[in-house]
């Protein structure tokens, strides 16, 4: 699938400003973008509860997040399919556990994986609230994932967030994954919004927040354990917020056009979430 993200490409200077605009004006906001796994979805937790029902042990947590990230890059390099992928980081996390099974039982193994794991999926106290507000804050929404295409839509259908999305980007699907400029740029074009009047928001600091500042959006790292408490920083120019109940507030104070929706009548959700989101 072929893209032109030059087109969209900006520097990263203050655009010139518009006719009968002061120069020192907020940037417009148009498009948020959001991942999915551990930004609306709490996909650790549900991951840790599949593998205690598999295994019976609840320190196996570290060892899956470590196979599955070497697994994942190996996608992003375009040298692994996903679907080989999973098979290949299931058989790979078994060998670890000294369980050395034919291609039959790792398959088993790995579909009944998937089973629990499909009824373990939660949302985050947050996330309904905040895509609300931005709803109502009148800006289009997108999910970005670098997940692959039948799983993800199938969690966003369950749950309930596919009505709140213009657009779903899924690193399978489109050929590319986060952070390469691509996968943002995609998106824009798709909304037909240039990337200085988007933000990106997601949990992994290299992969989302500053993959999409490199890109030229706007970028805010979720950073829901507090992370940057303990050693690892945002790089300037990309925000950082500990939760989704924050980020209205982060975007009204950054951003033009932004928590003043079209008047409504007292009582709408609109007229409520502008009145006392905070």
């Amino acid at each position: 699938m072929d893209f032109a993200p030059a087109a969209l490409s900006r520097a990263r200077t203050a655009p010139p400003a518009a006719a009968g605009r002061e120069p020192w004006a907020p940037p417009e906001l148009s498009l948020v973008c959001l991942d999915i796994d551990d930004t609306l979805i709490d996909c650790t937790a549900a991951i840790r509860r599949t593998l205690h029902a598999l295994t019976g042990r609840d320190d196996l947590w570290p060892l899956w997040d470590l196979i599955t990230e070497e697994h994942v890059a190996l996608v992003v390099a375009g040298k692994l399919g996903y679907d080989v992928m999973h098979h290949r980081r299931t058989e790979c996390f078994l060998a670890e556990l000294g369980i050395f099974g034919d291609s039959a039982q790792v398959s088993a193994f790995e579909a009944r994986r998937r089973e629990i794991l499909a009824r373990s999926w939660r949302l985050f106290d947050d996330v309904v609230p905040c895509l609300e507000w931005l709803r109502a804050a009148g800006l289009r929404l997108a999910a970005v994932t670098n997940a692959s295409g039948v799983h993800q839509r199938q969690k966003i259908a369950e749950l309930g967030l596919a009505p709140f999305f213009d657009h779903v980007a899924i690193a399978g699907e489109v050929g590319v994954a986060k952070p390469d400029p691509v996968m943002f740029h995609s998106v824009c074009l798709a909304l037909d919004c240039p990337p200085e009047r988007t933000v990106h928001v997601g949990d992994k600091l290299d992969t989302d927040a500053i993959g999409a500042f490199d890109a030229g959006l706007g970028a805010v790292w979720l950073d829901r354990d507090g992370t940057s408490r303990t050693g690892e920083r945002a790089p300037e120019g990309v925000r950082t917020v500990t939760g989704l109940d924050e980020l209205p507030e982060l975007l009204v104070s950054e951003y033009a056009t932004v928590g003043v929706p079209a008047p409504r009548a007292a009582g709408t959700p609109a007229a409520t979430v502008s009145g006392g989101m905070f």
